[in-house]
């Protein structure tokens, strides 16, 4: 079995550590002086290095030789993940009155040392004060901010910081070089910037895509393999977020998903964007889009994207420009929205914006009274009714979930329409109907809803609700109604 590149790659002496100069220059020079201190703490992004670090400066100020396999007594490795409560600590201080066995120093490496709890850092804390003359703690940790300043006084602090795009494209060309892979310098560029920084993580993709042809590898197979958006989709995304255009927003959007791209993929996609293209109208949005992650992680984009938009049209008036292009009601503008922002969510920042798309479809509803009543275009008849004042879907949902947890974390997957004095329920799947069907469950939710219970057969709504239709035509045509998760 071939190593894994980043592996195969890592350095094995300080003076084979790339972009770290600030640390490695300070620590070759105290081996170089024999002037050790008894504490160190590596701080920095992940895949900086400080672990390969850690492990090299242990058997050099051990004059051991250092292999990735190895495994020397007077080396301890320690994961402050699993090895967090006092009891460890304690152990660990046991342990470390004990002298050396082949080299100069007992070292121990603190991986991830900000998960240890208040008490195991005050255990941590003694030894510290009062080291043992054969002991070196190093420390590692990607949250220098969760560890006590009482620990960070006790130790000389060295900061790991990401690779610029120069140093980290030297160094894949030459990765490449030595693995005979054919990469163009465009393609290796997007693996930089795909990569952030990160030594691992940018040598990890090279080995993913390494595969993927014995000929040149170009930019565009990796988008294509990786599923990214284009550099001009986001710029036009963008564009239309200034514009404030919610319907182009939407359309935009909707391309993008259902070619492949996952949209936690897209948000940071957006961000590295603004990062490189900065302007203080993308700002609010920048704020929202790390938010962007399960669950309902469609309908965060969209409310990050249309929610805030700078240019962004009052209710009315974006109502106004959707029914002049689509010729339907307010009533079939408000579904339009992903079910999931339908859904109630215990997300405070989601569910503030539960309520402002609530707002929204009542400022429609308002607006467009006369098309709810049927009072549209000859020959059209009657709208179907989605919002009915008798009937709130919110309200509903709550009293159900007082009723049974079990229940309202069913219900919550299902989409539903309120027509004719009778809310209609569509389970996604047919384990949900079975649930919600059951003699119990199904009369919490007719006695929650106070009117007519239907609980449709899965897939019905597909061929039923012609919301589907009128969508796909203000869209642009191929709107699903899936449960795949892309609720465009």
């Amino acid at each position: 079995m071939a190593k894994a590149l980043y592996r195969k790659y890592r350095p094995r002496k300080i003076a084979e550590v790339v972009g770290q100069s600030q640390v490695t220059d300070i620590l070759a020079g105290s081996l170089d002086q024999g002037r050790i201190s008894h504490a160190y703490l590596f701080i920095g992004p992940r895949g900086t290095g400080k672990t390969s670090v850690a492990r090299i400066f242990a058997h050099e100020v051990n004059g051991f030789d250092y292999e990735v396999e190895d495994d020397y007594v007077d080396i301890i490795e320690i994961d402050g993940a699993s090895n967090r409560g006092i009891d460890d600590v304690r152990e660990l201080r046991e342990k470390a009155l004990i002298a050396p066995t082949s080299g100069k120093y007992k070292v121990y490496i603190i991986d991830e040392v900000h998960m240890l709890t208040k008490e195991a850092f005050n255990a941590l804390l003694k030894i510290l004060e009062e080291p043992p003359k054969h002991v070196i703690f190093i420390m590692a940790t990607t949250d220098a901010h969760k560890v006590p300043v009482t620990i960070t006084s006790r130790a000389q602090v060295y900061t790991f910081a990401l690779a610029d795009f120069e140093t980290m494209l030297e160094f894949l060309k030459s990765v490449a070089e030595k693995e005979k892979i054919k990469i163009d310098d465009e393609a290796l560029g997007l693996i930089v910037k795909r990569g952030g920084g990160s030594f691992r993580d940018s040598l990890s993709l090279l080995d993913q895509i390494s595969t993927l042809t014995s000929e040149l590898i170009t930019k565009e197979m990796i988008v294509a393999a990786l599923g990214l958006p284009a550099d001009e989709k986001i710029g036009e995304l963008l564009s239309e977020y200034l514009n404030g255009d919610v319907v182009k927003i939407t359309m935009i959007l909707k391309k993008l998903l259902s070619s492949g791209v996952k949209p936690e993929t897209l948000a940071e996609e957006i961000i590295s964007y603004i990062l490189e293209n900065p302007k203080p109208e993308y700002f609010a949005l920048l704020e929202k889009l790390p938010e962007v992650k399960a669950p309902f992680v469609e309908a965060k984009l969209l409310v990050a994207l249309c929610g805030g938009s700078v240019g962004a049209a009052c209710p009315s008036d974006t109502l106004r420009a959707a029914q002049a292009k689509s010729s339907w009601s307010a009533e079939h503008i408000a579904p339009t929205l992903p079910p999931a922002i339908h859904k109630k969510t215990s997300s405070p920042a989601l569910a503030s914006e539960n309520s402002r798309l609530g707002a929204f479809r009542s400022a429609a509803a308002r607006e467009l009274a006369p098309a709810a009543r049927g009072d549209g275009p000859a020959g059209r008849g009657p709208e179907r009714e989605f919002l009915k004042p008798g009937f709130s879907w919110d309200e509903f949902v709550e009293q159900v979930k007082e009723a049974n947890d079990a229940v309202v974390a069913q219900l919550l997957k299902c989409e539903h329409k309120f027509e004719n004095e009778t809310l209609v329920i569509y389970p996604p799947i047919k384990i949900v109907k079975t649930i919600l069907t059951k003699d119990k469950n199904k009369q919490i939710l007719v006695d929650k809803a106070g009117v007519k219970v239907v609980i449709e057969d899965v897939g019905k709504n597909e061929t039923k609700d012609d919301t589907i239709a009128k969508l796909s035509d203000i869209m642009g045509g191929e709107v699903r109604n899936d449960t795949g998760g892309n609720p465009f």
